[in-house]
């Protein structure tokens, strides 16, 4: 079974239909494939009155061809004045250009009974109501009239701007609506060859779940948080690449989609069970039967271990997230050390916010024109104190404390029971009797919640309380390991965190809940197999104010789907609890949004019945800004791509709440 399209070779050098009427069978020629969709690039010259048709396996992107092959200019004369050619083409009223992507799509399955055909542009076009009339009225006199062209908006400006005009003018196809129904998406691009498992329910997966090992590839409608480490994943039905369950796969670096009708494929070639070889790009998957091996050698992450920076368990203080900076990951955990270093970046800037910005996208030198055209700062303007005053502007950090990992190890300490039953569990996983875990960490869990809190430690949290808390009426309890947010380990929804605590009885209660997650047979498991030693690990807490909110979710500053696109990071959200975006109960609103030109669209409505209102995506569009910003702060190295996962709340005002901060293990 595989996702692919055929690509011909062009007739003539140039690999264009120009000023042809553009038939199904001639499109099919020229096209690429992308998402699951064949396309094409078209070329609308408005001075010659011409169009361009640009076959695929030639021409990737529409500047060159124009620059190349109308123009008569070297590829290096296009490098040269790249960020001017742009602004002709993409952003200038009077553009002589109008460029867009052509793609096949069918209301009626695989079989294409239904086809149509869905025009757009690139997401950082500024075309308005007049452009995008004229593009749609020139290409609907060239194609042919049996194929209906719908314009998909790019942006929201976009959507905007053709509000008013009536869909008899230009038929519109919303791009949330083409998601819904799309064959494919990519999720993690990645190869692997394992056991392909399908179940058709969450029934039938939890019936089969205990006979799970490593080299399945899972096949379901939408596979659940509660995954062991597998070799692959495949979604039937939509979800969202931020929740729980892709942040692991991603971490994991296995190969993730959502393929529609990936059930039905398999049981007509009768696949469940069989071995396969399972590939997914950024164009296609694969998914096809292979050689069972003879002899199942280790998977690589049984012998490439995890590194976890030596732990400091000290008896250090309770403190405020205000007072811990980056470097304290190693006593209070990394996102408890980020919040801390997200407190001081507000207070006092940081000159390493333009770092994103400042390295060579070549041809460019660097973007930071672009940054400084975001942030709207005039040519004698201090971009760092701009960006600086930015965040500062729009973003709060949370009120909260942090208890440290000292503070776990004496409360554990604390219980011959408990030291006897981790002597236990250590001998179980040593003898690699994954029952015998099983048994004994549900056990250590239970004495865990259970066992009471020494004295001098809920002093010690009540006077940090009413020092910095005091007036709160619900909190927050979150998890603050030193075994999460790894590269090639996220732990992502493996630990707990509480959000209705309203007193110190419940505050404790929740505290030790967190602690006890750490001892979780899943989460036990999971380190085991990624070769995290029990005795390296070690749980912190993060208490904060709960902060009420009409909109929460999750921002990663990337596109999880496309890692080579430099400009977007991709955001979800949903009325209500952000928990219900990462652990899948809810599908969220998803949106995509521009850090160099600006700019964002929607990618999913999820399970909401309509889009946000223009203001309060502009609010998301900042919220991007600042996570970009954010990234160039906690970079570890000197290239600034490593990407963060921020959760976040919108409050009252627009002030955007980060809840949490860390990096985004992909």
């Amino acid at each position: 079974m595989t996702n692919a399209g055929t690509i011909a070779a062009a007739p003539s050098p140039r690999g264009a239909a120009v000023d042809t009427l553009l038939t199904l069978p001639l499109f099919e020629q020229l096209a690429g494939v992308l998402g699951g969709h064949p396309y094409v690039k078209v070329v609308v010259d408005r001075d010659q009155g011409l169009w361009h048709v640009l076959d695929s396996s030639v021409h990737s992107f529409h500047v060159n061809y124009i620059a190349t092959e109308i123009q008569g200019l070297t590829l290096g004369q296009l490098d040269a004045e790249l960020d001017r050619f742009n602004h002709d083409v993409y952003q200038d009223p009077a553009r002589r250009f109008l460029l867009g992507v052509l793609s096949l799509h069918s209301r009626g399955g695989p079989e294409r009974d239904e086809p149509f055909m869905v025009l757009e542009t690139t997401e950082a076009d500024t075309m308005g109501a007049d452009l995008l009339i004229e593009f749609h009225a020139f290409v609907r006199a060239h194609l042919d009239p049996a194929l209906e062209l719908l314009v998909k908006p790019a942006n929201h400006g976009q959507e905007h701007a053709l509000a008013k005009v009536p869909e008899t003018v230009v038929p519109r196809a919303r791009g949330h609506a083409l998601l819904a129904t799309a064959p494919f998406v990519p999720l993690t691009l990645a190869s692997a060859t394992g056991r392909l498992r399908a179940f058709a329910s969450g029934e039938e997966y939890l019936a089969a779940r205990a006979g799970l090992t490593w080299y399945d590839i899972v096949a379901m409608p939408v596979v659940p948080d509660d995954i062991p480490r597998l070799s692959g994943l495949i979604n039937a039905h939509p979800t969202t690449p931020l929740s729980h369950t892709n942040m692991l796969a991603a971490g994991w670096g296995i190969p993730n989609a959502i393929v529609r009708g990936v059930l039905d494929t398999v049981a007509d070639e009768k696949l469940d069970g069989a071995w396969v070889r399972y590939e997914v790009t950024a164009d296609g998957f694969v998914i096809e039967r292979a050689e069972e091996p003879s002899d199942l050698a280790e998977p690589t992450w049984h012998t490439q271990r995890i590194r976890l920076d030596a732990p400091h368990v000290t008896d250090v203080p309770l403190v405020p997230l205000s007072a811990l900076r980056a470097g304290d990951r190693n006593r209070y955990g990394t996102k408890a050390a980020n919040l801390g270093e997200l407190h001081h970046v507000l207070c006092h800037g940081s000159g390493r916010l333009t770092g994103y910005y400042s390295v060579p996208r070549p041809p460019r030198a660097d973007l930071l024109g672009h940054l400084a055209a975001r942030l709207g700062m005039p040519e004698d303007g201090d971009l760092a104190q701009y960006a600086s005053e930015f965040l500062n502007r729009y973003v709060q950090a949370p009120a909260g404390i942090a208890v440290p990992f000292s503070v776990q190890q004496r409360f554990l300490d604390s219980s011959p029971a408990v030291q006897q039953s981790i002597g236990k569990l250590k001998m179980a996983l040593e003898l690699n009797s994954m029952d015998a875990v099983d048994t004994v960490c549900l056990q250590l869990q239970h004495l865990v919640r259970t066992l009471p809190v020494p004295e001098d430690l809920v002093r010690a949290l009540d006077t940090q309380l009413v020092e910095h808390l005091a007036g709160t009426g619900r909190f927050a309890v979150r998890s603050s390991s030193n075994a999460e947010d790894l590269p090639g380990f996220s732990a992502a929804g493996i630990y707990e965190s509480h959000t209705k605590v309203t007193d110190l009885p419940g505050l404790l209660d929740a505290i030790r809940q967190v602690w006890a997650s750490l001892l979780s047979p899943r989460s036990v498991r999971l380190r085991h197999q990624a070769g995290i030693s029990l005795d390296d690990t070690y749980m912190g807490v993060i208490v904060q104010r709960y902060e009420p909110s009409p909109l929460g979710g999750v921002m990663v500053t990337c596109n999880p789907t496309n890692r080579a696109d430099f400009r977007n990071v991709y955001l979800n959200c949903a009325h209500g609890s952000t928990a219900d975006v990462v652990d899948g109960r809810t599908m969220p609103l998803q949106y995509l949004y521009n850090t160099v030109e600006g700019g964002g669209r929607t990618i999913s409505l999820g399970a909401a019945t309509e889009d946000l209102a223009q203001d309060t995506r502009a609010q998301l569009g900042r919220l991007a800004l600042a996570g970009r910003l954010l990234q160039s702060h906690f970079a570890t190295d000197y290239t600034f791509a490593g990407p963060l996962d921020i959760e976040w709340l919108l409050g009252p005002g627009g002030a955007l709440h980060i809840l949490q901060l860390r990096p985004y293990s992909a």
